[in-house]
């Protein structure tokens, strides 16, 4: 079992920046894990926002965020980020991140963990 818990949502006005984090135990965070952020705002139904392979060798970006996100992650204190810059009001929605051994790492169906998610609004 790997447990999530991710931190660092709030409200910020367009153009500015948020970093979230994504803290994991349990299970070796850096043992094969592949982890992604995913978003779902009102009334819309989640979407992938950005990966990492385990080794972080490997990044992967929606379009609508690419240029402005980025995610890094930090095996040794068993954290994956999501920083985000230049948001936008469309950037608004619950953001969770997640863990898979699968291979297909931008597909949500692949993730095995969850974590329970943190606000992000962006105001006009």
């Amino acid at each position: 079992q790997v447990q999530l818990v991710e931190s660092g949502g709030g409200l910020v006005q367009a153009g500015g920046s948020l970093r979230l984090s994504c803290a994991a135990s349990g299970r070796t965070f850096s043992n094969y894990y592949a982890m992604g952020w995913f978003r779902q705002a009102p009334g819309k139904e989640r979407e992938f926002v950005a990966a990492i392979t385990w080794s972080g060798g490997s990044t992967y970006y929606a379009d609508s965020v690419k240029g402005r996100f980025t995610i890094p992650r930090d095996n040794a204190k068993n954290t994956v980020y999501l920083q985000m810059n230049s948001l936008k009001p469309e950037d608004t929605a619950v953001y969770y991140c997640a863990a898979t051994r699968r291979v297909a790492i931008t597909a949500l169906a692949e993730y095995d963990y969850w974590g329970q998610g943190t606000q992000v609004t962006v105001s006009s």
